[in-house]
């Protein structure tokens, strides 16, 4: 039982909060019960689990389905796990292990790229809602590191899934898409009164693209967009129409129909079975 906060064990998982600690270690820190199940599901090979009396007395049944994670249980007390974790309310377990390096398929099908996303609980939840719609690699320009515990804690698993990959910049993968037969996307507000089109794209409602084909969906930075030399390489532009309410809707929200489209036009063109 560690009970001291001066551990070298609380050092370890410190540095994981920050982003240079996290490169230098080459580990990512998950907090919480669900986030370790997901990483035990995965098979995902754990560095150090610190864990209070009670947890541990509480998922005897995780531990003995999961022995790999049982080997590098620590048990810590209270004070030592709040000192480790980076939550105000643990609920009593931390773990550390090696950034998950999923790889995504060879051709493009659905790809998800994000230039300069900030906030970590956006990306978080693009990330999740992305897993669920089936895309099946993520680009990122800049912006919040993915695997900051935020982050992971918002994407509820899916940053330990899926395929991700940090580019200095998206125009030259764009750019490829496109030679390779890719629709690249981009997401357009919509100018109050009606239907919007720019000097070289007229810009559509969401539905009305054909979201089954090989595709790119780019999106950009919570408040200044997409920059003008990404717009020059999209294909394609969508939007989402609204109330006039409001002038622009979050892009983590936004996400969400787009995403899901492809899905719906899948299941829409299934044969149904008598």
């Amino acid at each position: 039982m560690i009970t001291s906060r001066r551990n070298p064990v609380v050092g370890r998982f410190r540095a994981l909060h920050e982003s240079r600690g996290r490169r230098d270690h080459g580990c990512v820190l998950l907090e919480g019960t669900h986030l370790i199940e997901e990483a035990a599901s995965l098979g995902l090979a754990a560095n150090e689990l610190l864990a209070t009396p009670a947890w541990i007395e509480a998922h005897q049944t995780l531990l003995r389905q999961h022995p790999a994670m049982a080997a590098v249980l620590q048990p810590v007390d209270e004070a030592v796990l709040a000192a480790a974790a980076t939550t105000q309310h643990p609920d009593g377990v931390v773990v550390s292990l090696a950034l998950p390096r999923p790889t995504a398929p060879a051709g493009l099908g659905f790809v998800l790229a994000l230039e300069q996303l900030q906030d970590p609980g956006n990306l978080g939840t693009l990330m999740r809602t992305a897993l669920a719609a089936g895309v099946e690699a993520l680009w990122l320009a800049g912006g919040a590191d993915p695997w900051q515990p935020k982050v992971v804690r918002a994407s509820a698993g899916a940053a330990l899934t899926l395929p991700l990959e940090r580019l200095e910049g998206l125009a030259p993968r764009l750019q490829q898409a496109r030679a390779q037969g890719a629709q690249v996307v981009a997401t357009t507000v919509m100018a109050r009164g009606g239907p919007a089109t720019t000097a070289s794209t007229a810009v559509i409602p969401y539905w009305q693209l054909n979201w089954t084909l090989p595709t790119v969906l780019l999106l950009g930075n919570e408040g200044a967009g997409l920059s003008a030399d990404l717009l020059a390489c999209c294909s394609h532009r969508v939007t989402i129409p609204h109330s006039a309410a409001v002038e622009s809707l979050n892009v983590a929200v936004a996400a969400g129909p787009l995403l899901l489209e492809r899905w719906r036009q899948q299941q829409e063109r299934m044969p149904i079975t008598p």
